[in-house]
């Protein structure tokens, strides 16, 4: 566990990432649990477990360990269900995560959870998206129609912002990446208004902006959304959630065939993000980070054997104390072989 852990700050969100099973003081134990999403090797519904939202996912093979992403607030917790989701709030935050089963088609079925989901997070006033995380099983295989599964999946999730777009005007940071069984799992962090800023990439194109060789719709979501901290909405003080982030410039896929070049362009990607300029271009005075202040690290990678390559690079370029887990998975475009995505703080 990284001992650059906020612990001591607890005006926000903070998470832990831990080996599923760890022993219990491995675990911080400070705060109250708004929420766990399990990356193991089956998947699950959604469920409430110990009082506590949990959203299991099949992201972990014979390459790779289990872990638990817990994230916990200062604040009391109530939790409840909502249809298939369950969901944890703290009066600043909410929590929320579902789990759509297998689908020959999911733009339909995709378009009525985000509005499910996005209605109940308005309803309750937490109107700020903070971070998204979409887990699709068979990310770049076809649906029975033939279209690439996760541009089914872009249809049905811009349709619904469309339809809230009244309400949510700005997209947050988000991360769409495959699994390893079918079915979509989704899950989000929210916060009341005022606090949240979405950033782009000034070295790529803003996702929601791709043209249409990419599919249908455009992706739907930011690269970056800064949380300002509860007591200080004013300030530059708050966690940067980076999107995964892959070897993009533009909007073109680079390196392709070279997984060694192609994490070290994520890398300058998200040093590029995270830096004091843009920021500041977004309005976020005295606010800046580098890249190796990014923490709560998760790096997908597609091909098993690539799997070495790119450790050697992410734990030569951040810290020692840095948590950092990997992961055997497609990501969103067949010719990308590496995503990463972090928390800064």
């Amino acid at each position: 566990m990284s001992n650059r852990q906020p612990e001591a700050r607890l005006e926000g969100l903070w998470s832990d990432l831990v080996p599923v099973g760890a022993p219990e003081g491995l675990v911080a134990s400070r705060g109250t649990v708004l929420g766990r999403i399990r990356l193991t090797d089956a998947p699950a519904e959604a469920t409430l477990d110990d009082a506590t939202p949990l959203l299991t996912t099949h992201m972990t093979n014979e390459h790779v360990r289990p872990v638990e992403e817990i994230w916990r607030t200062a604040l009391p917790v109530r939790t409840g269900v909502a249809g298939d989701a369950v969901f944890a709030e703290d009066g600043e935050h909410v929590f929320y995560a579902v789990r759509l089963g297998p689908q020959p088609v999911y733009r339909s079925q995709v378009r009525e959870l985000y509005e499910n989901a996005l209605r109940f997070t308005w309803e309750r006033g937490y109107t700020d998206l903070v971070r998204m995380w979409n887990l699709i099983g068979g990310i770049t295989s076809p649906n029975t129609d033939g279209l690439e599964i996760y541009r089914d999946f872009c249809i049905g999730r811009a349709e619904a912002f469309a339809a809230f777009a009244d309400r949510f005007p700005q997209l947050p940071a988000a991360t769409g990446i495959g699994t390893l069984s079918p079915g979509v799992d989704v899950c989000f962090l929210a916060a009341k208004p005022g606090r949240a800023v979405h950033l782009e990439n000034p070295r790529q194109t803003p996702a929601y902006k791709y043209p249409s060789q990419y599919g249908p719709k455009s992706p739907s979501f930011a690269r970056a959304t800064f949380l300002k901290d509860v007591g200080a909405p004013g300030s530059g003080t708050g966690s940067l959630f980076v999107s995964g982030t892959a070897s993009i410039l533009g909007d073109d896929t680079v390196h392709v065939d070279n997984v060694a070049l192609q994490t070290e362009e994520t890398l300058r990607n998200i040093e590029a993000l995270v830096g004091g300029d843009n920021l500041r271009a977004h309005g976020l005075d005295g606010a800046g980070y580098d890249v190796k202040d990014l923490d709560q690290v998760k790096v997908y990678v597609r091909d098993a054997e690539h799997l070495p390559v790119v450790r050697n690079i992410c734990e030569s370029t951040l810290p020692a104390d840095t948590d950092i887990s990997y992961f055997n998975v497609a990501v969103c475009r067949p010719d990308l072989l590496v995503e990463i995505e972090g928390v800064c703080r």
